[in-house]
């Protein structure tokens, strides 16, 4: 009897546990369908991710490299649209007029949100006319010299050129890029005469750099990778606060005596100012992972970058403290575009 009873029991418990078991399965598959229909919810069948740059360049690069990943994450098809010209300033006022719908993203840099202001008149306010997602890449520039120059440090750089006022010339990829500005800022902090030579893009100045057409220049560390492992260019120091993971033994401009010399060229993610606010999240947290993903951080890390990631927050309070330092190069050194 007593046997008979514990049998029934165990068979009741055991039915009482399967139907646990099924209701809590069940759940669980319906949490999952939910989650993946929540982030398949992205309202756009294809997300146009814009470079306002020609492609090959560094914008483009970063462009193709995170374009995947959002694509994924966002359960949707990612493009990448090259609209260049004007120095960034087409692209950008594209995105900036587009649909604010969260299906036009632009990948966006330091010259076209807060330096072309000072320098054009622009038809639109990239600061208060896009909105900021969040920051791709941070590519430190490097100041770099050719061979037949005497210079092997910075402090002889400086010497050498104050000895010959007006003899040297730098190179740049353009006026108003931050490689211009970084020359200028070189020469008003140490007082330097030297004559600024631009080009129609980075390309062409390093080749007459090279050559010996002039000497001297500052190129991100992206661009300048394949000559610096050949040895057919001198660097002398790095722009960013700290040293460039990809040059670890070369010095910042603050540590060969330009205590306030920082520039770095940054690329990050806008959308139209009105886009709501739960699409620019999304974009963000989608962002984030992106970067988080090992092979892409390595690609990155390979271009010299930093993990940069972060919320849309820190973006925007980064982009607030960028503003006032190139207004102050561009007023200090009275640039101007050709």
């Amino acid at each position: 009897m007593s046997n008979t009873f514990n049998t029934r029991a165990m068979r009741r418990n055991r039915r009482a546990w399967n139907r646990l078991c099924g209701a809590m399965l069940c759940l669980t598959f319906a949490g999952v369908a939910s989650h993946a229909q929540a982030q398949a919810a992205y309202p756009c069948p294809t997300v146009r991710l814009v470079s306002p740059y020609p492609p090959g360049g560094t914008t483009d690069i970063l462009a193709r490299i995170v374009a995947p990943g959002l694509s994924k994450g966002l359960g949707t098809t990612v493009i990448v649209d090259n609209k260049g010209g004007a120095s960034s300033n087409i692209g950008t006022e594209f995105v900036a007029r587009a649909r604010p719908d969260g299906c036009t993203v632009l990948l966006g840099n330091n010259t076209g949100i807060v330096i072309n202001r000072n320098l054009y008149k622009l038809k639109i306010d990239p600061v208060k006319d896009l909105a900021p997602v969040g920051m791709v890449a941070s590519v430190p520039l490097v100041l770099y010299v050719n061979q037949s120059l005497p210079a092997r440090t910075g402090p002889q750089l400086v010497e050498l050129v104050k000895s010959s006022p007006g003899k040297y010339s730098y190179a740049s990829g353009g006026s108003g890029s931050p490689q211009h500005l970084a020359g200028e800022l070189m020469k008003l902090d140490k007082h330097l005469d030297m004559l600024h030579v631009p080009y129609r893009g980075q390309g062409p100045a390093l080749s007459d750099v090279l050559a010996g057409q002039v000497l001297i220049a500052f190129d991100t560390t992206t661009a300048l990778a394949p000559q610096l492992k050949s040895g057919r260019i001198r660097p002398l120091a790095t722009t960013g606060a700290q040293r460039a993971r990809t040059l670890p033994d070369l010095p910042t401009m603050q540590e060969i005596g330009f205590p306030n010399f920082v520039i770095e060229n940054w690329y990050g993610l806008f959308v139209p100012a009105e886009t709501p606010k739960a699409l620019v999240d999304r974009l963000n947290a989608e962002l984030n992972r992106v970067l988080h993903d090992a092979s892409v951080a390595a690609k990155l890390g390979e271009l010299g970058s930093r993990d940069v990631s972060g919320p849309v927050a820190q973006f925007r309070s980064f982009i607030g403290k960028e503003l006032p330092l190139w207004e102050s190069i561009v007023k200090r050194s009275g640039a101007t575009v050709d």
